[in-house]
């Protein structure tokens, strides 16, 4: 489960109980821009939410560049980035919310177990490499790439804030007073406030690898302006690293932006470097990461309470005359029926009323029930033998009753070994589950012999009733078009749905260590 205090502080007096919709579990701490929270998505998927400090959001200066910084990083969709998936700049306070990562970063991870063997360092640096590749292609540079801002997940690093530190407009204690970013990491071109670009990220990236693999900064600690003289004057002393990085570190750190490598070449060195050695990949984060902790459930909404069916107190009897006494029989029928009418219309209230709730509610046990015994696929499923056959894509009607519990289960992890499933015990160890992790000879996919997998297009934010109103579509999903925040919807044949978000994914059968990292919700009746 993970130590929580440590993570997931308390909310205090001076914290807000809900910013634009989302009601907020706990403080994850505090950054350039203000406070960082955890809350929930609909669906139940943890974010971090991250609320403009007020002195920023007074600036109208601020606010124009976090609008243009806000929409470019929210179209960056990469396996190795916590995407932005909701934001409004115009809010008050302004606010951005990142999928949450359940690791440390690199920094604390560092500070807890030492320097990272020299395969953890190559894969952290592909991996990393890889995020700015695709942060880049967005034309965003993140101007503050640093062990604090690359997260630690199980299944490899994730890159956060890129993007936003221009917004932000944090600015290092320098003697020119203009530079933007952190000085123990800055490239010298960005040290001498001049022109920032993709390479500067390279230089970034260099001396976090330095840092994961010495466990200490590249050019020393002490006053920023020392710092900075050093990275703009001297070329870096490789000589305490090990042999093996020496190499790609100098191109990653040579003074002229020119010269440096690019993410590209990058990720090739390592994992041209790297070869058959898995030993620093997801096998370790799990190692140096430590335990991933386990977030609060989301918070209930406090105005969807379940009213209980219930009468109306009738008012006192009149008193009826001899020659009226057939109108009041009648009346009295009236009366009665729409009593009767109240009490099915409040129970069919207090039931949609559970079914919002299950949204975002957390489980009550951590397994769920057996699911219901199969008596055979419904008349539109398309079996097995059948899949192939046709290529229109059948419809299925809309499971009654439906779901109306969510239970979610963060962080499952697919791979050529084990298998998932919707009911009893979700993780399985062996193949027999409802849903597979295949990698054939062109293409990495999902299977399954039980459930129906649809990838869901458009803006992310899939929940119950996106799911159950999809078009249904086949046993088989191949997994060349998803991404990170990818959501694919799953209809079970007893009924049951869920819905499973990508995290991150290596999915191409030429490479090794192939797997798909998901979050899971599963709607199942209470």
């Amino acid at each position: 489960m993970g130590d929580r205090a440590g993570v997931f502080q308390a909310l205090q007096g001076d914290d807000p109980r809900q910013i634009g919709g989302y009601r907020l579990a706990a403080r994850l701490g505090a950054g350039g821009m203000g406070r960082v929270y955890l809350s929930h998505t609909r669906g139940g998927r943890p974010v971090a939410l991250k609320v403009v400090r007020p002195e920023l959001a007074d600036d109208p200066s601020f606010l124009r560049r976090f609008r243009r910084e806000v929409k470019a990083a929210r179209r960056v969709r990469g396996a190795y980035t916590a995407e932005v998936v909701d934001a409004d700049p115009e809010g008050t306070p302004p606010w951005l919310a990142t999928l949450y990562v359940p690791g440390p970063s690199l920094a604390d991870a560092v500070a807890a177990k030492g320097p990272l063997p020299v395969p953890a360092v190559l894969w952290l640096m592909a991996g990393v490499a890889e995020a700015l590749q695709v942060i880049h292609a967005e034309g965003i540079v993140h101007r503050d790439l640093k062990p604090s801002n690359v997260l630690l997940a199980a299944d490899g690093p994730r890159v956060i804030d890129f993007g936003i530190s221009l917004a932000s407009g944090i600015t290092a204690d320098t003697a020119t007073g203009t530079a933007v970013g952190t000085p123990a990491y800055m490239a010298p071109e960005q040290a001498e406030a001049g022109d920032v670009t993709a390479a500067s990220d390279v230089f970034a990236l260099g001396q976090t690898a330095a840092f994961a693999a010495l466990g200490r900064p590249l050019y020393g600690d002490g006053p920023s302006v020392g710092v900075l003289y050093r990275i703009i004057h001297s070329r870096p002393d490789l000589t305490p690293l090990p042999e093996q990085l020496r190499p790609l570190l100098a191109r990653c750190l040579a003074a002229e932006p020119a010269d440096r490598a690019t993410p590209a070449e990058i990720v090739e060195w390592c994992r041209r470097h790297l070869g058959a050695d898995t030993d620093g990949g997801p096998a370790v984060w799990g190692e140096i990461a430590g335990t991933p902790t386990t977030p609060p459930p989301p918070v209930p909404d406090p105005t969807l309470v379940r009213t209980s069916p219930f009468l109306l107190a009738p008012p006192p009897p009149l008193p009826v005359r001899p020659d009226r006494r057939r109108r009041a029989l009648i009346a009295g029928v009236v009366t009665a029926a729409t009593a009767v009418g109240l009490v099915l219309v409040t129970t069919t209230f207090g039931d949609a009323v559970d079914t919002m709730r299950g949204w975002g509610a957390a489980p009550s046990s951590p397994s769920l029930s057996p699911l219901p015994p199969y008596s055979g696929p419904p008349p539109s499923a398309t079996t097995a033998d059948d899949r192939t056959s046709s290529p229109t894509p059948t419809t299925s009607p809309s499971p009654t009753p439906g779901p109306t519990k969510a239970y979610p289960h963060p962080f499952i992890m697919l791979d050529g070994t084990n298998s998932v499933s919707l009911g009893g015990t979700i993780e399985h160890k062996d193949r027999k589950g409802d849903i597979r992790f295949v990698c054939g000879s062109y293409e990495c996919r999902l299977e399954s012999d039980t459930s129906k997998l649809a990838l869901m297009v458009g803006e992310p934010g899939a929940d119950l009733g996106t799911c159950r109103d999809a078009t249904w579509g086949e046993r088989t999903l191949p997994l060349n078009s998803t991404a990170t925040g990818s959501e694919i919807c799953v209809q079970h044949r007893s009924g049951v749905i869920a819905l499973l978000v990508v995290k991150s994914k290596q999915a191409e059968p030429q490479y090794g260590s192939n797997f798909l990292a998901a979050d899971l919700t599963v709607w199942h009746a209470s």
